[in-house]
């Protein structure tokens, strides 16, 4: 039989740390801060290798000076307040964050980096992004800036990059160096409209030759076109031209489409005015939701309804990918091809345009589609609809009763929610409820369509949960 007492012993070190009798031996002295926030502060060899790679190469690398059988250790760059949370981590396991706010943990986040306290890295970023919020919104560009090249602060680069539209909209956007700017342009996640993006590297790339910022482009010679095209070079193959609109390419690109090649030029004009043409195969992924019919605010929404979340919609920490199947329009509006696609792909949610409407409708389905003429009973699943798609304020969203319908899987129709509560069959929708059991399969939904309908389009999306989890240390 085995006891452990892992408090009292953390209780014990702490006491260790905190002892001011001499009896009990120091090898180790650190000169934290400097100037008159200097303080001495002692500490133990032994534990100290024994919790940090740091402290066992610098007392065994001669990386620090021995005098009288003590080791010293000078670190001006960290104060001492930071010096002894450290050490406390160290000693017995605990960190208290209680009188530390966002400048002193970012400090403390970048001591215990250069000290190599892995365990206690993680730990800081998840406070800062849980608990310094606000912290993090008002100087997301810095952070970015001190984060962005070590691979250990992934938690706060994948904030910052979340927050890619504080970013380009920051004062300090046009302040960050050039190789940071490219890394973020190189991203193919970013949730943010691609002519947004463009604008930000225009507001950018003036910044860098104030004579051009102090002149309407539509008087800018050859030689200044020639100045700014310099400038932007090594960003121009990192636009997604395509994904900007004609309206938005005419007002916003065109004024400096001198920059482009010509031939970049030419495809983008083959793109808007030849019916059917595609653009050539080294295309770079689309950054956003592939979609025609939604945009991050409702895939925040859905998930918001996959978790049965009812806090306010957040559209940067959705903690799913959801990734286009099928859309009508492009793979055809049959039965058979929404199965080839959607089958077998486990969780999916389906989004329903209706016809010459801003209105959605559609349904989550946790488990998965296939062609065998089965029932699925599950309680996770949802029909929802949007009177205004572009208000999501107008969603409303009814979860399955748990019965023997909740999901309907047959190869002589599309995607089947209920006993017929929404349903398609060879390109026609229909919502049509059926009471088995004394119940519906879902509870009724004010303003949906009664009958059939008409659509524009319909897209089906897998959803899949993201791997990282950043609810703890």
């Amino acid at each position: 039989m085995t006891f452990e007492y892992p408090q009292e012993v953390s209780t014990d070190y702490e006491k260790l740390l905190e002892t001011e009798e001499t009896e009990i031996a120091y090898d180790v002295i650190i000169f934290a801060g400097e100037n008159e926030n200097l303080k001495e502060i002692h500490a133990h060899s032994l534990i100290l290798c024994t919790r940090s790679q740091y402290f066992c190469a610098a007392f065994y690398n001669d990386w620090v000076e021995k005098k009288d059988g003590k080791f010293i250790l000078k670190k001006p760059n960290i104060s001492s307040e930071l010096f002894e949370i450290i050490l406390r981590f160290i000693y017995c396991g605990k960190v208290d964050f209680t009188d530390v706010q966002g400048p002193k943990i970012l400090e403390l986040l970048m001591a215990v980096d250069e000290l190599n306290i892995q365990k206690l890295i993680s730990c800081i970023q998840k406070h800062l992004i849980k608990n310094q919020y606000e912290f993090l919104q008002q100087n997301i560009v810095e952070i970015l800036q001190r984060v962005y090249q070590n691979g250990l602060f992934s938690y706060l680069l994948i904030f910052c990059l979340e927050k890619v539209d504080m970013i380009i909209n920051s004062d300090k956007f046009i302040s960050l160096e050039a190789p940071l700017l490219e890394f973020l342009l190189k991203q193919d996640d970013l949730d943010l409209d691609e002519i947004e993006i463009w604008n930000g590297l225009i507001k950018w790339g003036l910044a860098q030759e104030q004579e051009l910022n102090n002149k309407d482009v539509s008087k800018w010679d050859q030689e200044e076109f020639k100045i700014f095209e310099s400038i932007l070079h090594n960003f121009i193959p990192l636009i997604r031209f395509y994904e900007i609109s004609s309206e938005d390419y005419i007002n916003r690109v065109k004024p400096y489409e001198e920059v482009l090649s010509k031939e970049l030029r030419d495809e983008i004009l083959k793109f808007h005015l030849v019916p059917g043409w595609k653009p050539p195969l080294n295309l770079l992924p689309r950054r956003s939701i592939d979609s025609v019919l939604i945009n991050r605010k409702h895939v925040a929404l859905f998930a918001d309804w996959i978790d049965r979340n009812d806090e306010d919609i957040n559209d940067t920490k959705v903690p799913y990918k959801f990734i286009l199947l099928y859309r009508a329009s492009r793979d055809g509006n049959t039965n058979a091809a929404f199965h080839e696609k959607c089958d077998n792909k486990r969780a999916t949610i389906t989004v329903v345009k209706i016809k010459d409407s801003e209105q959605i409708v559609g349904g989550y389905n946790p488990l998965e589609w296939d062609s065998s003429g089965s029932y699925k009973s599950t309680k996770d699943s949802f029909i929802f609809l949007l009177t205004d798609r572009m208000n999501v304020q107008t969603a409303n969203v009814s979860y399955s009763n748990g019965g023997t319908y909740s999901i309907v899987c047959n190869s002589y129709c599309g995607p089947l929610f209920g006993y017929n509560d929404l349903f398609v069959n060879s390109g026609i929708w229909y919502s049509n409820p059926v009471m088995k059991c004394g119940q519906y399969s879902y509870p009724y939904l004010v303003g949906m369509p009664s009958g059939r309908f008409n659509i524009d389009d319909y897209e089906v999306f897998q959803v899949i949960k993201k791997p990282l989890n950043q609810n703890s240390c």
